[in-house]
């Protein structure tokens, strides 16, 4: 997962395997090809048209298929390469359904996305509204120190052209955050719906694990996108940017290890994977001793 590209975008193109490689067909009738192993997500805009060979090497590969509105903000379905496994799924299951557990985990959530530990003898209920105020005061600080016009996080995803500018880069940036943790999740072998901080949703433990960089890495860069209030298509320099700092900053190093660091403060032993579990998409056997061959 580390060594993928983070996310791309596909529009107005049909996709399909041409002699056994991952092809986008555009309107005049001209190929790209797309190096599917090497990517970790892959957004499908409007206007895309997938077919049954595309998915099914998508998914032999672990690469994610999400389907989304114009500009990346409108989740309508996604794929799931490999899936959960049993044995992380009930780990992960073990530790969201005991209060005692759920509390540690959620404690060391906040502590790596703030880089301190939280209050002590505060409920999951209270650390979400310190959380909460928190979020609210860096928005105002971003808002402040690039130079835009910040009112509040807010936006409709049905009225899109009716959100602000830095509303709209908001949600561009944090689609694609949510993209590629999505992939890690399902390539670590956990669940997106069971989450600790946040319930109740399809991608609740996307959300919790994405929340940890949040701020350090696609909040900035939107803000620094709606600062200089580029003309045309804001949400595509967004995730223009958004692509580059994923790749400067390693994130896809640091997504499985932080949330195996998550989990693991929950102190209970993580099961040992059954003999018949099924392994990665793509296992990671020793290296050839070749630089130019992928292990």
């Amino acid at each position: 997962m580390k060594e993928r590209i983070s996310v791309l975008f596909i529009e107005r193109g049909e996709i399909d395997v041409i002699d056994g490689a991952f092809v986008v067909l555009d309107a005049s009738g001209i190929r790209t090809q797309i190096p599917v192993g090497g990517v970790a997500c892959i957004m499908l805009e409007p206007g895309t048209r997938l077919s049954h060979r595309a998915a099914a090497l998508a998914a032999r590969v672990g690469t994610l298929l999400v389907w989304v509105g114009e500009a990346g903000v409108r989740l309508y379905a996604s794929g799931q390469p490999g899936g959960a496994r049993s044995d992380r799924l009930l780990y992960q299951a073990k530790l969201a359904l005991d209060e005692n557990l759920r509390l540690k985990v959620v404690r060391k959530m906040y502590a790596l996305r703030f880089g301190e530990e939280p209050p002590a003898r505060r409920s999951i209920e209270q650390l979400r509204g310190i959380e909460g105020a928190r979020v609210r005061r860096s928005y105002q600080l971003l808002a402040r120190q690039y130079g835009v016009e910040w009112k509040a996080r807010d936006y409709d995803a049905q009225e899109w052209d009716t959100a602000d500018l830095p509303n709209r880069c908001l949600s561009a940036a944090t689609s694609c955050l949510y993209g590629v943790t999505e992939a890690a999740v399902l390539a670590a072998g956990y669940a997106p719906a069971v989450g600790f901080i946040h319930t109740g949703k399809p991608l609740s433990f996307v959300y919790d694990v994405a929340d940890v960089y949040k701020f350090e890495t696609v909040v900035p860069v939107a803000f620094k996108i709606a600062a200089s209030n580029p003309v045309g298509n804001p949400e595509r320099a967004v995730r223009l940017a958004c692509r580059d700092m994923f790749r400067q900053t390693k994130l896809l190093d640091r997504i499985i290890p932080d949330i195996e660091e998550m989990l693991a403060a929950g102190e209970i032993p993580r099961p040992e994977a059954p003999v018949d579990s099924v392994g990665p998409a793509l296992p990671n056997l020793e290296s050839l001793g070749d630089a130019g061959h992928r292990a």
